[in-house]
C-alpha cells in the first residue's frame, strides 16, 4: 500500500511511518522543511516537502496520485498561536481531504483529539481553546464529506511511554493516557479495516489487544 501522510514529520506520523515501511508499505510523508527529509528516509518514508499552509489543492492531489490512503496527522503543534491552529488543525485538514477527494484516494484517516465536539468549557486557556475549536471544525467537515470512507480517530493524553499494544478503542472510551506508539498502531490496523469507515473513535490504552480491538469494531 502506499499511504500520504501529512505532518509527516511529527511524532505520531514518524512511528507510524516505521511501522508501515517494516511491513513493506510504501509511506509518503508530507514534510515542511527540507531539513526534515532525513528523518524520513531514516524512518522508511518518501519525503515530499510540501507546506500545507500554502499549498493549493492540486499539488497536494499530485502529491495523493496512485495512493491507497490519506493520513492526515499534522498539526501547528506547541508553541503555535491561535492563528495557526486555524490555519494548519482546521484548514489545513480541509485541504487535504480537498485534495484526496480530487485525487480518487477515499480511504482517510484523522488523528484528531477527544473533547472537540462542543465548545471548551468557560475559562480555558485561548490557544487551547482555538485548537479543541479548530480540532472540531476539522473532523466535522471530514465527516460531511460522501467521498471519502473517513475514519477520525482521537486519543488521550499522548506519553512517549513504550507501547503496550493493548488499548481501549470505542466510540466513548473516557479519559486517559495513550502512547505515540499504540496510536500508530491503531492507525496501522485501521488502514486495513475498511470495516470502520464513517467512525469517530476514541483511543486510551487499555486491555485488549490492538489487532482484536480494530476488528471488533469492523465486524459490528
Amino acid at each position: 500500500m502506499r499511504i500520504v501522510i501529512a505532518g509527516g514529520h511529527g511524532n505520531i506520523a514518524l512511528r507510524l511511518e516505521r511501522l508501515l515501511a517494516a511491513r513493506g508499505d510504501q509511506p509518503v510523508g508530507l514534510i515542511r522543511r527540507p531539513e526534515q527529509r532525513e528523518a524520513l528516509r531514516a524512518a522508511g518514508a518518501e519525503a515530499v516537502v510540501r507546506d500545507l499552509e500554502s499549498a493549493a489543492v492540486g499539488e497536494i492531489a499530485g502529491d495523493l496520485a496512485g495512493a491507497d490512503a490519506a493520513v492526515f496527522a499534522a498539526g501547528a503543534g506547541p508553541g503555535s498561536g491561535v492563528a495557526r491552529k486555524d490555519t494548519v488543525d482546521r484548514a489545513a485538514a480541509s485541504l487535504f481531504a480537498d485534495a484526496a477527494e480530487a485525487a480518487g484516494v477515499r480511504r482517510f484517516l484523522v488523528v484528531s483529539a477527544m473533547g472537540v465536539d462542543g465548545e471548551p468549557p468557560a475559562g480555558t486557556d485561548p490557544v487551547f481553546a482555538a485548537y479543541l475549536r479548530a480540532k472540531g471544525a476539522a473532523d466535522a467537515d471530514v465527516r460531511g464529506r460522501s467521498g471519502l470512507d473517513w475514519t477520525i480517530l482521537r486519543p488521550g493524553r499522548l506519553t512517549d511511554d513504550p507501547g503496550t499494544g493493548r488499548v481501549a478503542l470505542s466510540a466513548s472510551t473516557g479519559r486517559g493516557a495513550v502512547t505515540r506508539d499504540d496510536v500508530a498502531a491503531v492507525l496501522v490496523a485501521l488502514l486495513g479495516a475498511p470495516g470502520t469507515a464513517g467512525l469517530t473513535l476514541e483511543l486510551v490504552n487499555g486491555e485488549t489487544p490492538v489487532d482484536e480491538a480494530v476488528r471488533r469494531l469492523a465486524n459490528a
